[in-house]
């Protein structure tokens, strides 16, 4: 794998403004790296800040309750967060895409889908409306949707949620990015659609030279498609490694809660199913944290010193690291 980065994130904080006119962190001190060829995972319950990181990746979030409050993110050394809307404009769906969560809401149902993907190339790229269909019709194929030319002329609700979400990875792959951010790309999709969308995702990726940032909370799809793993509770990063370290050998009680809860074959013994491990208690609002581990109330190994101090993430290995005073335990 080449080892070149192509986006390098640095102490990214995003924060939201409560109805009290109060800011507090949706995205906590982030880095993270992601290589050419790579996928990284992005995983953690639903409020862990997982899609809040996405969009502060690509400046997404509303002015008016959302602002910056520190760090980098630098795509090919080029820091995004010092651009101006013009400038940024540009490398939105260009440099760097996006697949969005749910595709239904993300097109356009006033347009039709061939038109929505060549809007994509018209609008990055000096070219004609012709050569922008021939390109759209060959993406159309390149994605796998059946008879390109009669689906070029349909609307949004006259297709499949699995072809839907063909048409937004179209459209996110339009201009050949650097780097793609797939969240959830495989939401309410069967079993065979989601196979064939990731490994769609995939061949791209290692056809056009992509990073590629998934964000699921699906560790099936992780074990088979990722390299890495970025853990993320409450905004905060508290786990980072290889796939393999990860499976084995998880170090936050998070994580190992994460596995635990997944179902295997095995928890089948003659015919009686074993409970599965629950986590209990829910993620804690993030306008309510406190100055300690956030996890501290629900993890099985909290102690008073978890609740004192918020603890900083630390690398064990060279590939991996945790934010956790019981790492190793």
């Amino acid at each position: 794998m080449n080892s070149t980065n192509l986006l390098t994130i640095e102490g990214l904080s995003t924060e939201f403004r409560s109805p009290h006119k109060q800011w507090f962190p949706v995205v906590n001190r982030i880095d993270l790296q992601v290589t050419v060829g790579e996928t990284l995972a992005v995983v953690g319950e639903s409020g862990c800040g997982k899609s809040m990181l996405a969009h502060s990746i690509l400046r997404l979030l509303p002015r008016r309750i959302a602002r910056n409050a520190g760090g980098r993110v630098l795509l090919e050394g080029r820091d995004l967060l010092a651009l101006s809307e013009d400038e940024m404009r540009g490398v939105r769906g260009k440099d760097i895409s996006m697949i969005f969560q749910e595709p239904m809401t993300s097109l356009n149902p006033l347009m039709t889908v061939g038109q929505q993907i060549a809007e994509s190339i018209l609008e990055h790229e000096q070219c004609s409306v012709q050569v922008a269909a021939r390109r759209t019709l060959d993406l159309m194929e390149l994605v796998g949707i059946p008879e390109p030319r009669a689906r070029f002329h349909q609307y949004p609700h006259h297709l499949s949620g699995g072809m839907r979400q063909r048409i937004v990875i179209a459209i996110a792959l339009a201009c050949r990015p650097k780097v793609l951010i797939a969240d959830e790309p495989t939401t309410a999709l069967d079993v065979t659609i989601q196979a064939q969308v990731l490994a769609l995702i995939d061949k791209l990726k290692r056809e056009l030279g992509m990073g590629v940032i998934l964000i699921t909370h699906d560790l099936g799809v992780v074990a088979e498609w990722a390299q890495r793993i970025m853990v993320m509770y409450a905004g905060r990063k508290v786990e980072e490694a290889d796939a393999e370290t990860f499976f084995t050998s998880p170090r936050h009680p998070y994580s190992r809660a994460l596995l635990a809860s997944v179902p295997r074959p095995n928890d089948v013994m003659n015919g009686v199913v074993k409970p599965l491990a629950e986590i209990t208690g829910t993620v804690p609002p993030l306008d309510r944290l406190g100055g300690g581990c956030a996890f501290a109330d629900r993890c099985t190994m909290g102690t008073d010193a978890c609740r004192s101090g918020s603890p900083a993430f630390r690398l064990l290995t060279p590939s991996s690291g945790v934010a956790c005073i019981h790492a190793g335990n």
